[in-house]
């Protein structure tokens, strides 16, 4: 079990500082147990618990009121493996302070973080609550930009015609945005309905923590749904290249079949044979029929030239 004093800094703590033999004594905290430490201590946190934290089955990230507490869980995707690894923990609240219980070490890890590098004149557990769902989005908006300037960088390729593209890129980043935009939309909702304050745990004054970090969330979604729209704005100009492409092939296709014809037409005519055909027994009918030729084929590319066909 890790223990915190809320104070100017997180300040690490043995238990006996923050819990006595009636309960927590006075003074906020921040407390980060295993579940099987929570089973053991869970009445030393002297909270009215309703709903019991889902150790087990956490399947997204929300909070619940209680009649004495507020109850909720965390399922945070990995960015390093957005789509493919994710933490999840629960949690417990009330006035007091706050209770983690977490068998990953990431609510331990964030907390260690949010101690190292956070200071404020007034302590607070909104403040706290803020610094840590900060600590969750932190590193969002550069990895946004990152992949936007990977697709605009995509988009030159396209444009340059290049053939070696990976397009299963575009599609992972397409996943990854939905996904950290359903995120978003759910630490949203959490944030709402800590905001709400039903139980007056938190100060109104403080609750601009709060209101802060829902509109953060906000923008970063709005963000997410843009780089959502771009990726497939890449796929549709990759697509109308390949449009593009097969519209020459075909246009060159065209021309050569329609300078051909009429010297099939000639061919065709001539390669009859029958006997009463003059031109077969004139000496010039030969070069007379591929000057012919030259001169259909010649005519016809310059006219497909000036109509802007080739």
């Amino acid at each position: 079990m890790l223990t915190y004093k809320l104070s100017e800094n997180i300040t690490p703590c043995p238990p006996e500082d923050v819990f006595g033999e009636g309960g927590p004594k006075p003074g906020q905290y921040v407390v980060v147990v295993t579940p099987g430490e929570w089973e053991e201590k869970r009445g030393l946190f002297d909270m009215g618990l309703e709903l019991d934290p889902a150790v087990q089955e956490i399947v997204s990230t929300k909070a619940e009121v209680n009649f004495d507490s507020l109850t909720g869980n965390f399922l945070i995707p990995d960015r390093k493996a957005l789509g493919e690894r994710d933490w999840r923990f629960s949690f417990a609240l009330d006035e007091k302070g706050i209770v983690f219980i977490d068998a990953t070490g990431k609510a331990a890890e964030m907390t260690d973080s949010i101690a190292r590098s956070k200071q404020t004149n007034r302590p607070c557990l909104e403040r706290f609550l803020y610094d840590f769902l900060e600590e969750i989005v932190k590193d969002d908006l550069h990895l946004m930009e990152k992949m936007e300037k990977e697709l605009d960088e995509f988009e030159d390729r396209i444009l340059a015609e290049e053939d070696k593209l990976d397009l299963k890129r575009i599609n992972h980043m397409r996943a990854q945005m939905r996904e950290l935009r359903i995120h978003y939309e759910q630490l949203i909702d959490m944030t709402q309905e800590l905001e709400e304050n039903e139980n007056g745990f938190f100060k109104e004054k403080d609750l601009r923590y709060l209101h802060l970090f829902m509109n953060r969330m906000l923008r970063l979604s709005d963000i997410a749904t843009s780089v959502r729209d771009h990726t497939t704005q890449v796929r549709e100009l990759y697509q109308t290249q390949l449009d593009v492409r097969q519209n020459r092939t075909m246009t060159l296709l065209t021309v050569i079949a329609t300078i051909f014809m009429p010297l099939t037409l000639i061919t065709g005519w001539y390669g009859m044979n029958f006997h009463y055909m003059p031109e077969l027994e004139y000496r010039w009918s030969y070069p007379a029929v591929f000057l012919v030729c030259l001169a259909i084929a010649v005519g016809c590319l310059v006219f497909f030239k000036k109509k802007k066909w080739m």
